[in-house]
């Protein structure tokens, strides 16, 4: 008998973590990171609901943080078997895990030296070396749909699922999981992105399963109407007249490189002027370099560009910052300009230390473009906060707030729908994850309106037989 247990990315889009148990084997697909409310961050802390050292294997669907960032904790803790993912997944988790324990040691650090913390001394949930020694564990497999052997008895296949580059559907297949020696197929979409979308191929097409998991980000909204080029150069030629700086916080793995992408594509139809663009993000840069490097999972535009010798993702008065002094010189500039600073949703990084600086002023811009998790500083001044907490300050939000919908690397409920359409025959049961408690409710109920199939919104810690 199989069982599949949810350890997260229910309830909120954070921490995704599912245990598979079969045939004595247990399999963890995703170990991310929890966000936002202060309920769920503190599981960070608590004890893993299962033993580290007694997992056989992870399955990684996508290089977020939110899907990742938990990884060098549980090899911390004892795990030290094979992970697997796509190829450019494995490139991605080489800047953003070490990069995840630079930030987590860094803050500790900067919350010691200026008593900001109730616990003496602050110490991060991991550290760099511990990311690396995850590293060493990283088994980069094709994006294909080809099948690996996971461990006996579980094999798995990686499909392009167009959310990042490397995003992955995995397919699980357990091997004799029924009386009659028969398989499980179990589909995993991880994060879905949408379809269109500038630089990545769309989702693969899901294969028939028995059982499939499905993100439900934005299971209770869509998009919106006005393309987000629109929307983005109507904010920055504003911007530009008043001469005010623009803040983008912006996951460094997807966001940026589409934000850059889109800013380059509107300076080059003059739609906006050319202002200075800084990517305050050593990790942002690296990713770019991940991104031109893994041309099998490139839609047809962004191939062309780069077949003509162009830098799909340079804009026209460009610069990067690899050095806190150098981010720190940031706060000399004067006049219109536009800071991409990670992380997306404000929860720590560079970002905060522009924020603290930008909140305050009238005349400048904060632009969302990207989903804001409940509980997280970007949520809280997205939904209108005149003040928010900042490393231990308040901070008044007197600047102009601006959120770009199109932007997100999520397929909207309408995007899911047409992904799921794609499917020959019904699972026996749907699961909506890695939503809020609204959204995953309302994905699940546009699913039965749609195809009329069973559909279970799961709960933390619930656990179910796959028969």
């Amino acid at each position: 008998m199989a069982t599949l247990t949810f350890y997260g990315g229910v309830g909120t889009v954070t921490g995704s973590k599912y245990l598979i148990e079969h045939n004595g084997k247990r399999v963890l697909v995703d170990c991310g990171l929890f966000q936002g409310l202060k309920e769920l961050r503190e599981r960070n802390w608590q004890d893993p609901p299962f033993e580290p050292a007694n997992i056989d294997a992870v399955i990684i669907t996508h290089a977020h943080i939110d899907h990742t960032g938990f990884l060098p904790r549980v090899v911390k803790l004892g795990f030290d078997g094979p992970v697997f993912t796509s190829r450019a997944t494995g490139d991605l988790l080489k800047i953003l895990l070490p990069d995840s324990a630079r930030l987590q040691e860094e803050e500790a650090d900067y919350r010691n030296r200026h008593d900001l913390t109730s616990h003496s001394p602050a110490l991060p949930l991991y550290d760099e070396m511990d990311a690396r020694a995850t590293l060493e564990l990283l088994n980069p497999v094709p994006n294909d749909g080809s099948t690996v052997e996971i461990c006996e008895g579980i094999k798995a296949s990686f499909m392009v699922a167009g959310h990042i580059m490397g995003a992955s559907l995995v397919l699980v297949e357990l091997e004799n999981a029924r009386p009659d020696g028969s398989s499980v197929r179990f589909l995993f979409s991880g994060d879905l992105g949408h379809y269109d979308q500038p630089i990545v191929k769309d989702p693969a097409t899901p294969p028939d399963c028995d059982y499939l998991m499905c993100e439900s980000t934005y299971g209770d909204r869509l998009h919106g109407d006005v393309d987000s080029a629109t929307q983005l150069a109507n904010i920055i030629n504003e911007a530009a007249e008043r001469r005010g700086p623009i803040l983008i916080p912006a996951f460094a793995v997807g966001r940026t490189q589409e934000v850059l992408y889109m800013i380059r594509e509107l300076e080059e139809q003059h739609r906006i002027p050319v202002l200075p663009v800084i990517v305050d993000s050593p990790m942002a840069s690296q990713a770019t370099q991940v991104y031109n490097r893994w041309n099998e999972e490139h839609d047809e535009e962004y191939a062309s560009i780069l077949a003509s010798r162009k830098h799909p993702l340079r804009t026209a008065s460009m610069m990067t910052t690899s050095s806190r002094d150098e981010s720190k010189r940031l706060n000399d500039m004067r006049g219109a300009r536009i800071i991409i600073s990670a992380s997306g949703m404000m929860t720590g990084g560079r970002v905060l230390h522009h924020a603290m600086r930008i909140l305050p002023d009238e005349n400048a811009t904060v632009v969302f473009v990207g989903y804001q998790a409940a509980g997280t500083t970007g949520r809280k001044i997205q939904d209108g906060d005149r003040e928010v907490k900042i490393m231990k300050h308040w901070i008044p939000v007197n600047c102009i707030i601006e959120k770009v919908e199109g932007f997100s690397a999520h397929a909207d409920w309408q995007a899911v729908l047409r992904w799921l359409s794609g499917l020959k025959s019904a699972p026996m049961t749907v699961f909506t994850t890695h939503g809020e408690p609204e959204a995953a409710e309302a994905m699940a109920e546009h699913i039965r309106e749609r195809f009329g199939w069973n559909v279970v919104v799961p709960q933390y810690e619930d656990s179910v037989e796959l028969v």
